[in-house]
């Protein structure tokens, strides 16, 4: 790792941290001997290299990074509270978003190699996966807020989740799945703009005409860019998570996305 870009990485997460108002231990009682800091900055790369808790650990300490033991690290990413998670990856994004596109992908619960999967005489993996939908940003290519599930449901259903956590925007970006009366009325009480594909045979809803008054093909063509960003996702990073309980996954997905606002931001 250059010395120089370990040092840039450490100083933005701490300046990350500070506007965060964030305390500088998480726990209040025990022994205070590392910072939250430490904590948050091996659990980014133990997401950015692929490595193990052990790995992660004794890689940094060899590079004279003092971070604590791999089972404290494992601790720690179930008692990081969401609240935590939703605020850095806000201050990695900034904060005025004009295009914002929304779609979701899956993410697989396990990584069987194909060999295994053919001595076992199955013909296709079992499908187990964690849904992931996500605000992203079509102009700076950064994600902007979350919504992560254990089970699948209707894209439609993380919406209003989703709005809570960012509704300063112009336009809304989404395809057909998107296309209800609900959210249309939303966003236009919120004064959002919606360009999403209509479905077929579908006139109905007085603000779906509102909305499909500013529809533009070519602005709606943008909404492509989500989809390039959870492909880079998914190749820097992985298509799966190895975590078992559903905090774990949770943090993971939240490392990975920040890791990649953060490598814009550095970059």
């Amino acid at each position: 790792m250059n010395e120089k870009r370990e040092v840039k990485l450490l100083n933005k997460i701490k300046r990350l941290l500070k506007r965060m108002n964030c305390p500088r231990w998480l726990h209040h009682y025990g022994p205070k001997t590392y910072e939250f800091y430490q904590h948050v900055v091996a659990l980014l790369l133990k997401e950015c290299f692929k490595l193990s808790f052990r790995r992660v650990s004794k890689l940094l300490n060899m590079l004279g990074v003092e971070v604590p033991t791999y089972s404290a690290l494992c601790k720690i990413r179930k008692r990081i509270p969401l609240w935590m998670w939703k605020k850095i990856l806000q201050l990695t994004a900034d904060f005025n978003s004009y295009l914002v596109a929304v779609d979701s992908t899956g993410l697989s619960r396990t990584n069987p190699s194909w060999h295994y999967i053919k001595r076992i005489d199955r013909k296709k993996p079992v499908k187990s996966y964690i849904k992931l939908s996500s605000f992203f940003d079509t102009r700076r290519k950064k994600f902007l807020a979350l919504r992560i599930r254990a089970k699948p449901r209707h894209d439609i259903k993380e919406v209003d989740y989703l709005l809570k956590q960012r509704s300063n925007m112009k336009k809304l970006l989404g395809d057909t799945a998107y296309d209800a009366e609900s959210l249309h009325e939303q966003a236009h009480e919120l004064g959002i703009i919606t360009v999403v594909k209509p479905r077929k045979n579908v006139k109905r809803g007085v603000y779906r005409k509102k909305q499909m008054k500013h529809y533009s093909e070519r602005t709606y063509h943008r909404r492509s860019m989500i989809e390039s960003g959870f492909g880079s996702l998914k190749r820097k990073y992985g298509s799966y998570v190895l975590a078992r309980a559903i905090l774990a996954q949770r943090a993971e997905i939240y490392c990975r996305t920040i890791a990649h606002n953060l490598d814009l931001l550095i970059n």
